[in-house]
């Protein structure tokens, strides 16, 4: 039976009707202008009713013209004003609704964010939300088809967002929204204080700064700010508002702000140099300096501190044997270089070499020693391909832990070109096309050493058909250390 979330708030924070609607909406685009700009990978909006904010929506939304035929799929992330909710929840539905129609729910996507920890499916939080639904008119009227994934956040770190951001990222085709208006109900002059000083956090990307009544979706907004300080983004404040300068008195105003974030330039971007290889392979190929950087870099660290990462990974996973629930992880007392962000992955074996479990972070997104912690954790207990590991399994498993550089964008022209790139034993690989997505980690070319099978299993690890190719295929590729831990980790 198909799942339909109904339209909660038309007719009141918007026109009911969709001839008004649609008007509505294309005169606030057309009053917004454009621009010859690059268009953001990320916006944050706000979400009062139309007459309110509107105008501010519009100015950022507008932004989009550029390239809103190439979008196919929106993330959306927005407070909850109507039933509490701890961590990220899913709808549960197949559709969202609007006077301008239905709007189909990336189920894919959501299975894909939906085995973290902190992401569950709560309908109720869902069912009277307004902070989602009133984005949902501009993107019908601005983008032509695409999916939706729309997510109510409570309380949450601002590295639990950011994790689920980074497993929705994608690339061109993926834009995400944030939802959140600012200050609320303070006179006019207080709340333009207030205002700025979101507005300052926000573009020094620091969420820490936000203060707890400076912005209703400082949850959903710390999680993009985290993630953006991560991968070098550019954020430009594109209006900063309240209820007083557009429909409202100026003795109790709500506060609204607008936002596009914009990945770095290539040029400037970190990015995984293409003739590097591991110590496992020969020297012969020339070493750039980035590269050689990487590997010296983390091979001192785990020189340093691999020994103490795998007994954390091991005593992660041994706590939730115990209590049945994750570690609680006292970050102060972990040494200064685990305290950096890093991204790992967690891998179990059997003696016998088969996968057991493994779950990873394809991109930096928190402290390296809470990385691998939780990895730890997830490669053990929350892997959706395996039931989860028993105690006396795994005295007999064997543990490992790749640290990950930054991935690279590669410059492909077709299938063979890729294949071509591709450095057996040296590449990890993360492909990606039409909201799917997947990564290998350079291991696995210990069973798949052929570049075309490499390749191809990849594919199907990400719902693709072997022979699947189109102009929207891409991929990145980035380079791992390991280290290893004999049976039950010790």
């Amino acid at each position: 039976m198909t799942a339909i979330r109904k339209a909660a708030v038309a007719g009141m924070f918007y026109p009911g009707s969709a001839r008004e609607l649609s008007a509505e909406v294309q005169e606030f685009l057309r009053d917004a202008g454009g621009t010859d700009g690059p268009a953001p990978k990320a916006i944050i909006a706000p979400h009062a009713g139309y007459k309110y904010s509107g105008a501010v929506a519009a100015k950022v939304y507008a932004r989009l013209k550029p390239v809103a035929d190439k979008i196919t799929r929106v993330v959306l992330l927005g407070p909850c004003h109507r039933v509490a909710v701890r961590g990220l929840a899913l709808s549960g539905a197949d559709y969202f609704e609007t006077p301008l129609g239905r709007i189909e729910i990336d189920k894919d996507a959501e299975r894909r964010v939906a085995e973290l920890e902190q992401v569950g499916v709560f309908p109720p939080t869902h069912q009277a939300e307004h902070s989602l639904e009133v984005h949902l008119p501009f993107l019908q009227e601005l983008l032509g088809d695409f999916k939706l994934v729309p997510i109510v956040v409570g309380e949450t770190p601002p590295e639990k967002v950011a994790e689920v951001l980074t497993a929705l990222w994608g690339g061109p085709e993926t834009l995400i929204v944030i939802s959140s208006d600012l200050s609320h109900f303070l006179d006019y002059d207080s709340a333009q204080q207030i205002d700025q000083r979101t507005c300052e956090a926000i573009t020094a990307l620091d969420p820490g700064r936000i203060e707890k009544n400076g912005a209703c979706g400082r949850f959903p907004v710390g999680g993009l700010l985290q993630l953006a300080k991560t991968r070098g983004m550019k954020v430009e404040t594109i209006d900063l508002r309240n209820s007083g300068d557009t429909a409202g008195t100026k003795d109790r105003v709500v506060g609204y702000g607008a936002w596009a974030f914009y990945d770095a330039p290539a040029a400037k971007s970190k990015t995984v140099p293409l003739n590097i290889r591991l110590k496992r392979k020969d020297q012969t190929q020339p070493r750039s300096s980035a590269a050689g950087d990487f590997e010296q870099q983390t091979k001192q660290l785990l020189t340093e501190h691999g020994t103490h990462l795998l007994a954390l990974a091991d005593r992660s996973i041994r706590f939730a044997l115990e209590h049945g629930k994750p570690m609680s992880l006292d970050l102060k007392a972990e040494p200064a270089a685990l305290q950096a962000q890093g991204a790992s992955f967690v891998t179990l074996k059997t003696a016998a070499k088969q996968l057991r479990g493994c779950i990873g972070s394809p991109m930096a997104h928190q402290p390296l020693a809470l990385d691998v912690a939780a990895n730890a954790y997830k490669a053990a207990f929350k892997d959706p391909r395996f039931n989860p590991v028993s105690a006396d399994e795994y005295e007999t498993l064997h543990l490992s832990i790749s640290v990950l550089s930054p991935q690279a964008p590669m410059e492909i022209r077709d299938e063979a070109d890729l294949i071509a790139q591709l450095r057996p034993g040296i590449d990890g690989l993360v492909i990606a096309d039409g909201g799917r997505r997947a990564l290998f980690l350079p291991a696995v070319w210990e069973q798949l050493p052929d570049p075309k099978l490499f390749l191809a299993h990849l594919k199907r690890k990400a719902g693709m058909a072997e022979n699947h190719w189109s102009d929207g295929f891409r991929a990145n590729r980035f380079i791992a250390e390991e280290i290893h831990a004999g049976s039950g980790a010790g």
